[in-house]
């Protein structure tokens, strides 16, 4: 019992990750075009790229965990011919926990909304990977108007169950073990999570663990970490999703063990002006894991559509 609690004492030290602040982390995750915007009582962090000549951008909205870095293969690209701005959504990345700590969809929609209204764009392509896409296609639901196109990246918003669930994700709902992480985090933590949700671990590099793992680390999100999941939840707003019109373009993983690919297909029986498409090699974050293979498929959608 004596060493099984040395042991574990010595792992906790070792182990030992204390908040860091924002002007530290800029350092490395804010570098241009970054900027700082007061929206909705945060200082939001948004990236804006690409001709502003562009009436209608799009606006890319990451998942549980992630940034707005998630999108940078998918930016490199579009750039090129359209408008892009990304941001890091409250509870995540530079931006940090919402003032009011309020996780609802509700509230994630209006914050997009807020974004929009703040760079004085009238409609948007909306774009989202899991917890993004929930907030995308409920900002379709409750803005229509505002929205002219959705792209829907193995989007939550229906209830489900996962065939396998992240460590740090299981960790961050538990009540003990939620306030454990808010002083400890093992790296390794970090890099077994950001494998689980690929198709292909062997993709997880060592620079694509340390993002994640320093920007966990911003000042007060793994503490907003548990009450997204408490807030944020599959509810009566799903049984809206056939009132969308707009044309929308889903992406699905098929090796997706969080969300299962059964999920895409919901959504594309549900949203009338809508197509599936299947990647049978990837897993969770697709636009992550091949954002060559993906932002292809999303091209081709807007030339279309």
């Amino acid at each position: 019992m004596l060493i099984a609690i040395v042991s574990l004492a010595i792992y906790l030290y070792v182990n030992k990750a204390p908040d860091r602040s924002v002007a530290e982390l800029s350092q490395r995750w804010a570098a241009e075009p970054s900027q700082f915007l007061n929206i909705a009582g945060m200082n939001i962090h948004l990236r804006d790229e690409g001709p502003t000549s562009d009436q209608e951008p799009i606006v890319l909205i990451h998942g549980t965990s992630a940034s707005l870095h998630t999108w940078d293969g998918w930016v490199e690209v579009l750039k090129e011919q359209r408008r892009v701005i990304r941001f890091d959504l409250p509870a995540f990345g530079l931006t940090g926990p919402d003032p009011q700590n309020n996780y609802k969809i509700e509230h994630y929609a209006e914050v997009v909304i807020a974004v929009l209204d703040k760079l004085q764009i009238n409609k948007s392509v909306l774009a989202g990977n899991s917890l993004g896409g929930y907030i995308a296609w409920a900002t379709a639901v409750l803005h229509p108007d505002r929205v002219s196109k959705l792209i829907l990246v193995d989007a939550s918003g229906y209830p489900y169950e996962s065939t396998s669930i992240p460590l740090a994700f299981k960790l961050s709902k538990n009540p003990v073990t939620s306030l454990l992480l808010n002083n400890v985090l093992p790296k390794s933590l970090v890099a077994r999570s950001v494998k689980n949700v690929y198709g292909n671990p062997d993709l997880v590099s060592d620079e694509l663990v340390e993002r994640y793992y320093q920007l966990s680390l911003r000042e007060s999100n793994r503490s907003a970490l548990k009450a997204r999941f408490e807030q944020t939840l599959p509810g009566p707003l799903a049984k809206k999703i056939q009132t969308i019109k707009q044309p929308t373009l889903i992406l699905w993983g098929k090796k997706d063990q969080l969300i299962p690919v059964k999920l895409g297909v919901q959504f594309a029986q549900e949203i009338a002006n809508s197509q599936l498409i299947v990647f049978d090699k990837l897993g969770h974050v697709p636009h992550e894991e091949d954002p060559q293979a993906t932002v292809s498929a999303v091209i081709k959608f807007l030339q279309v559509n």
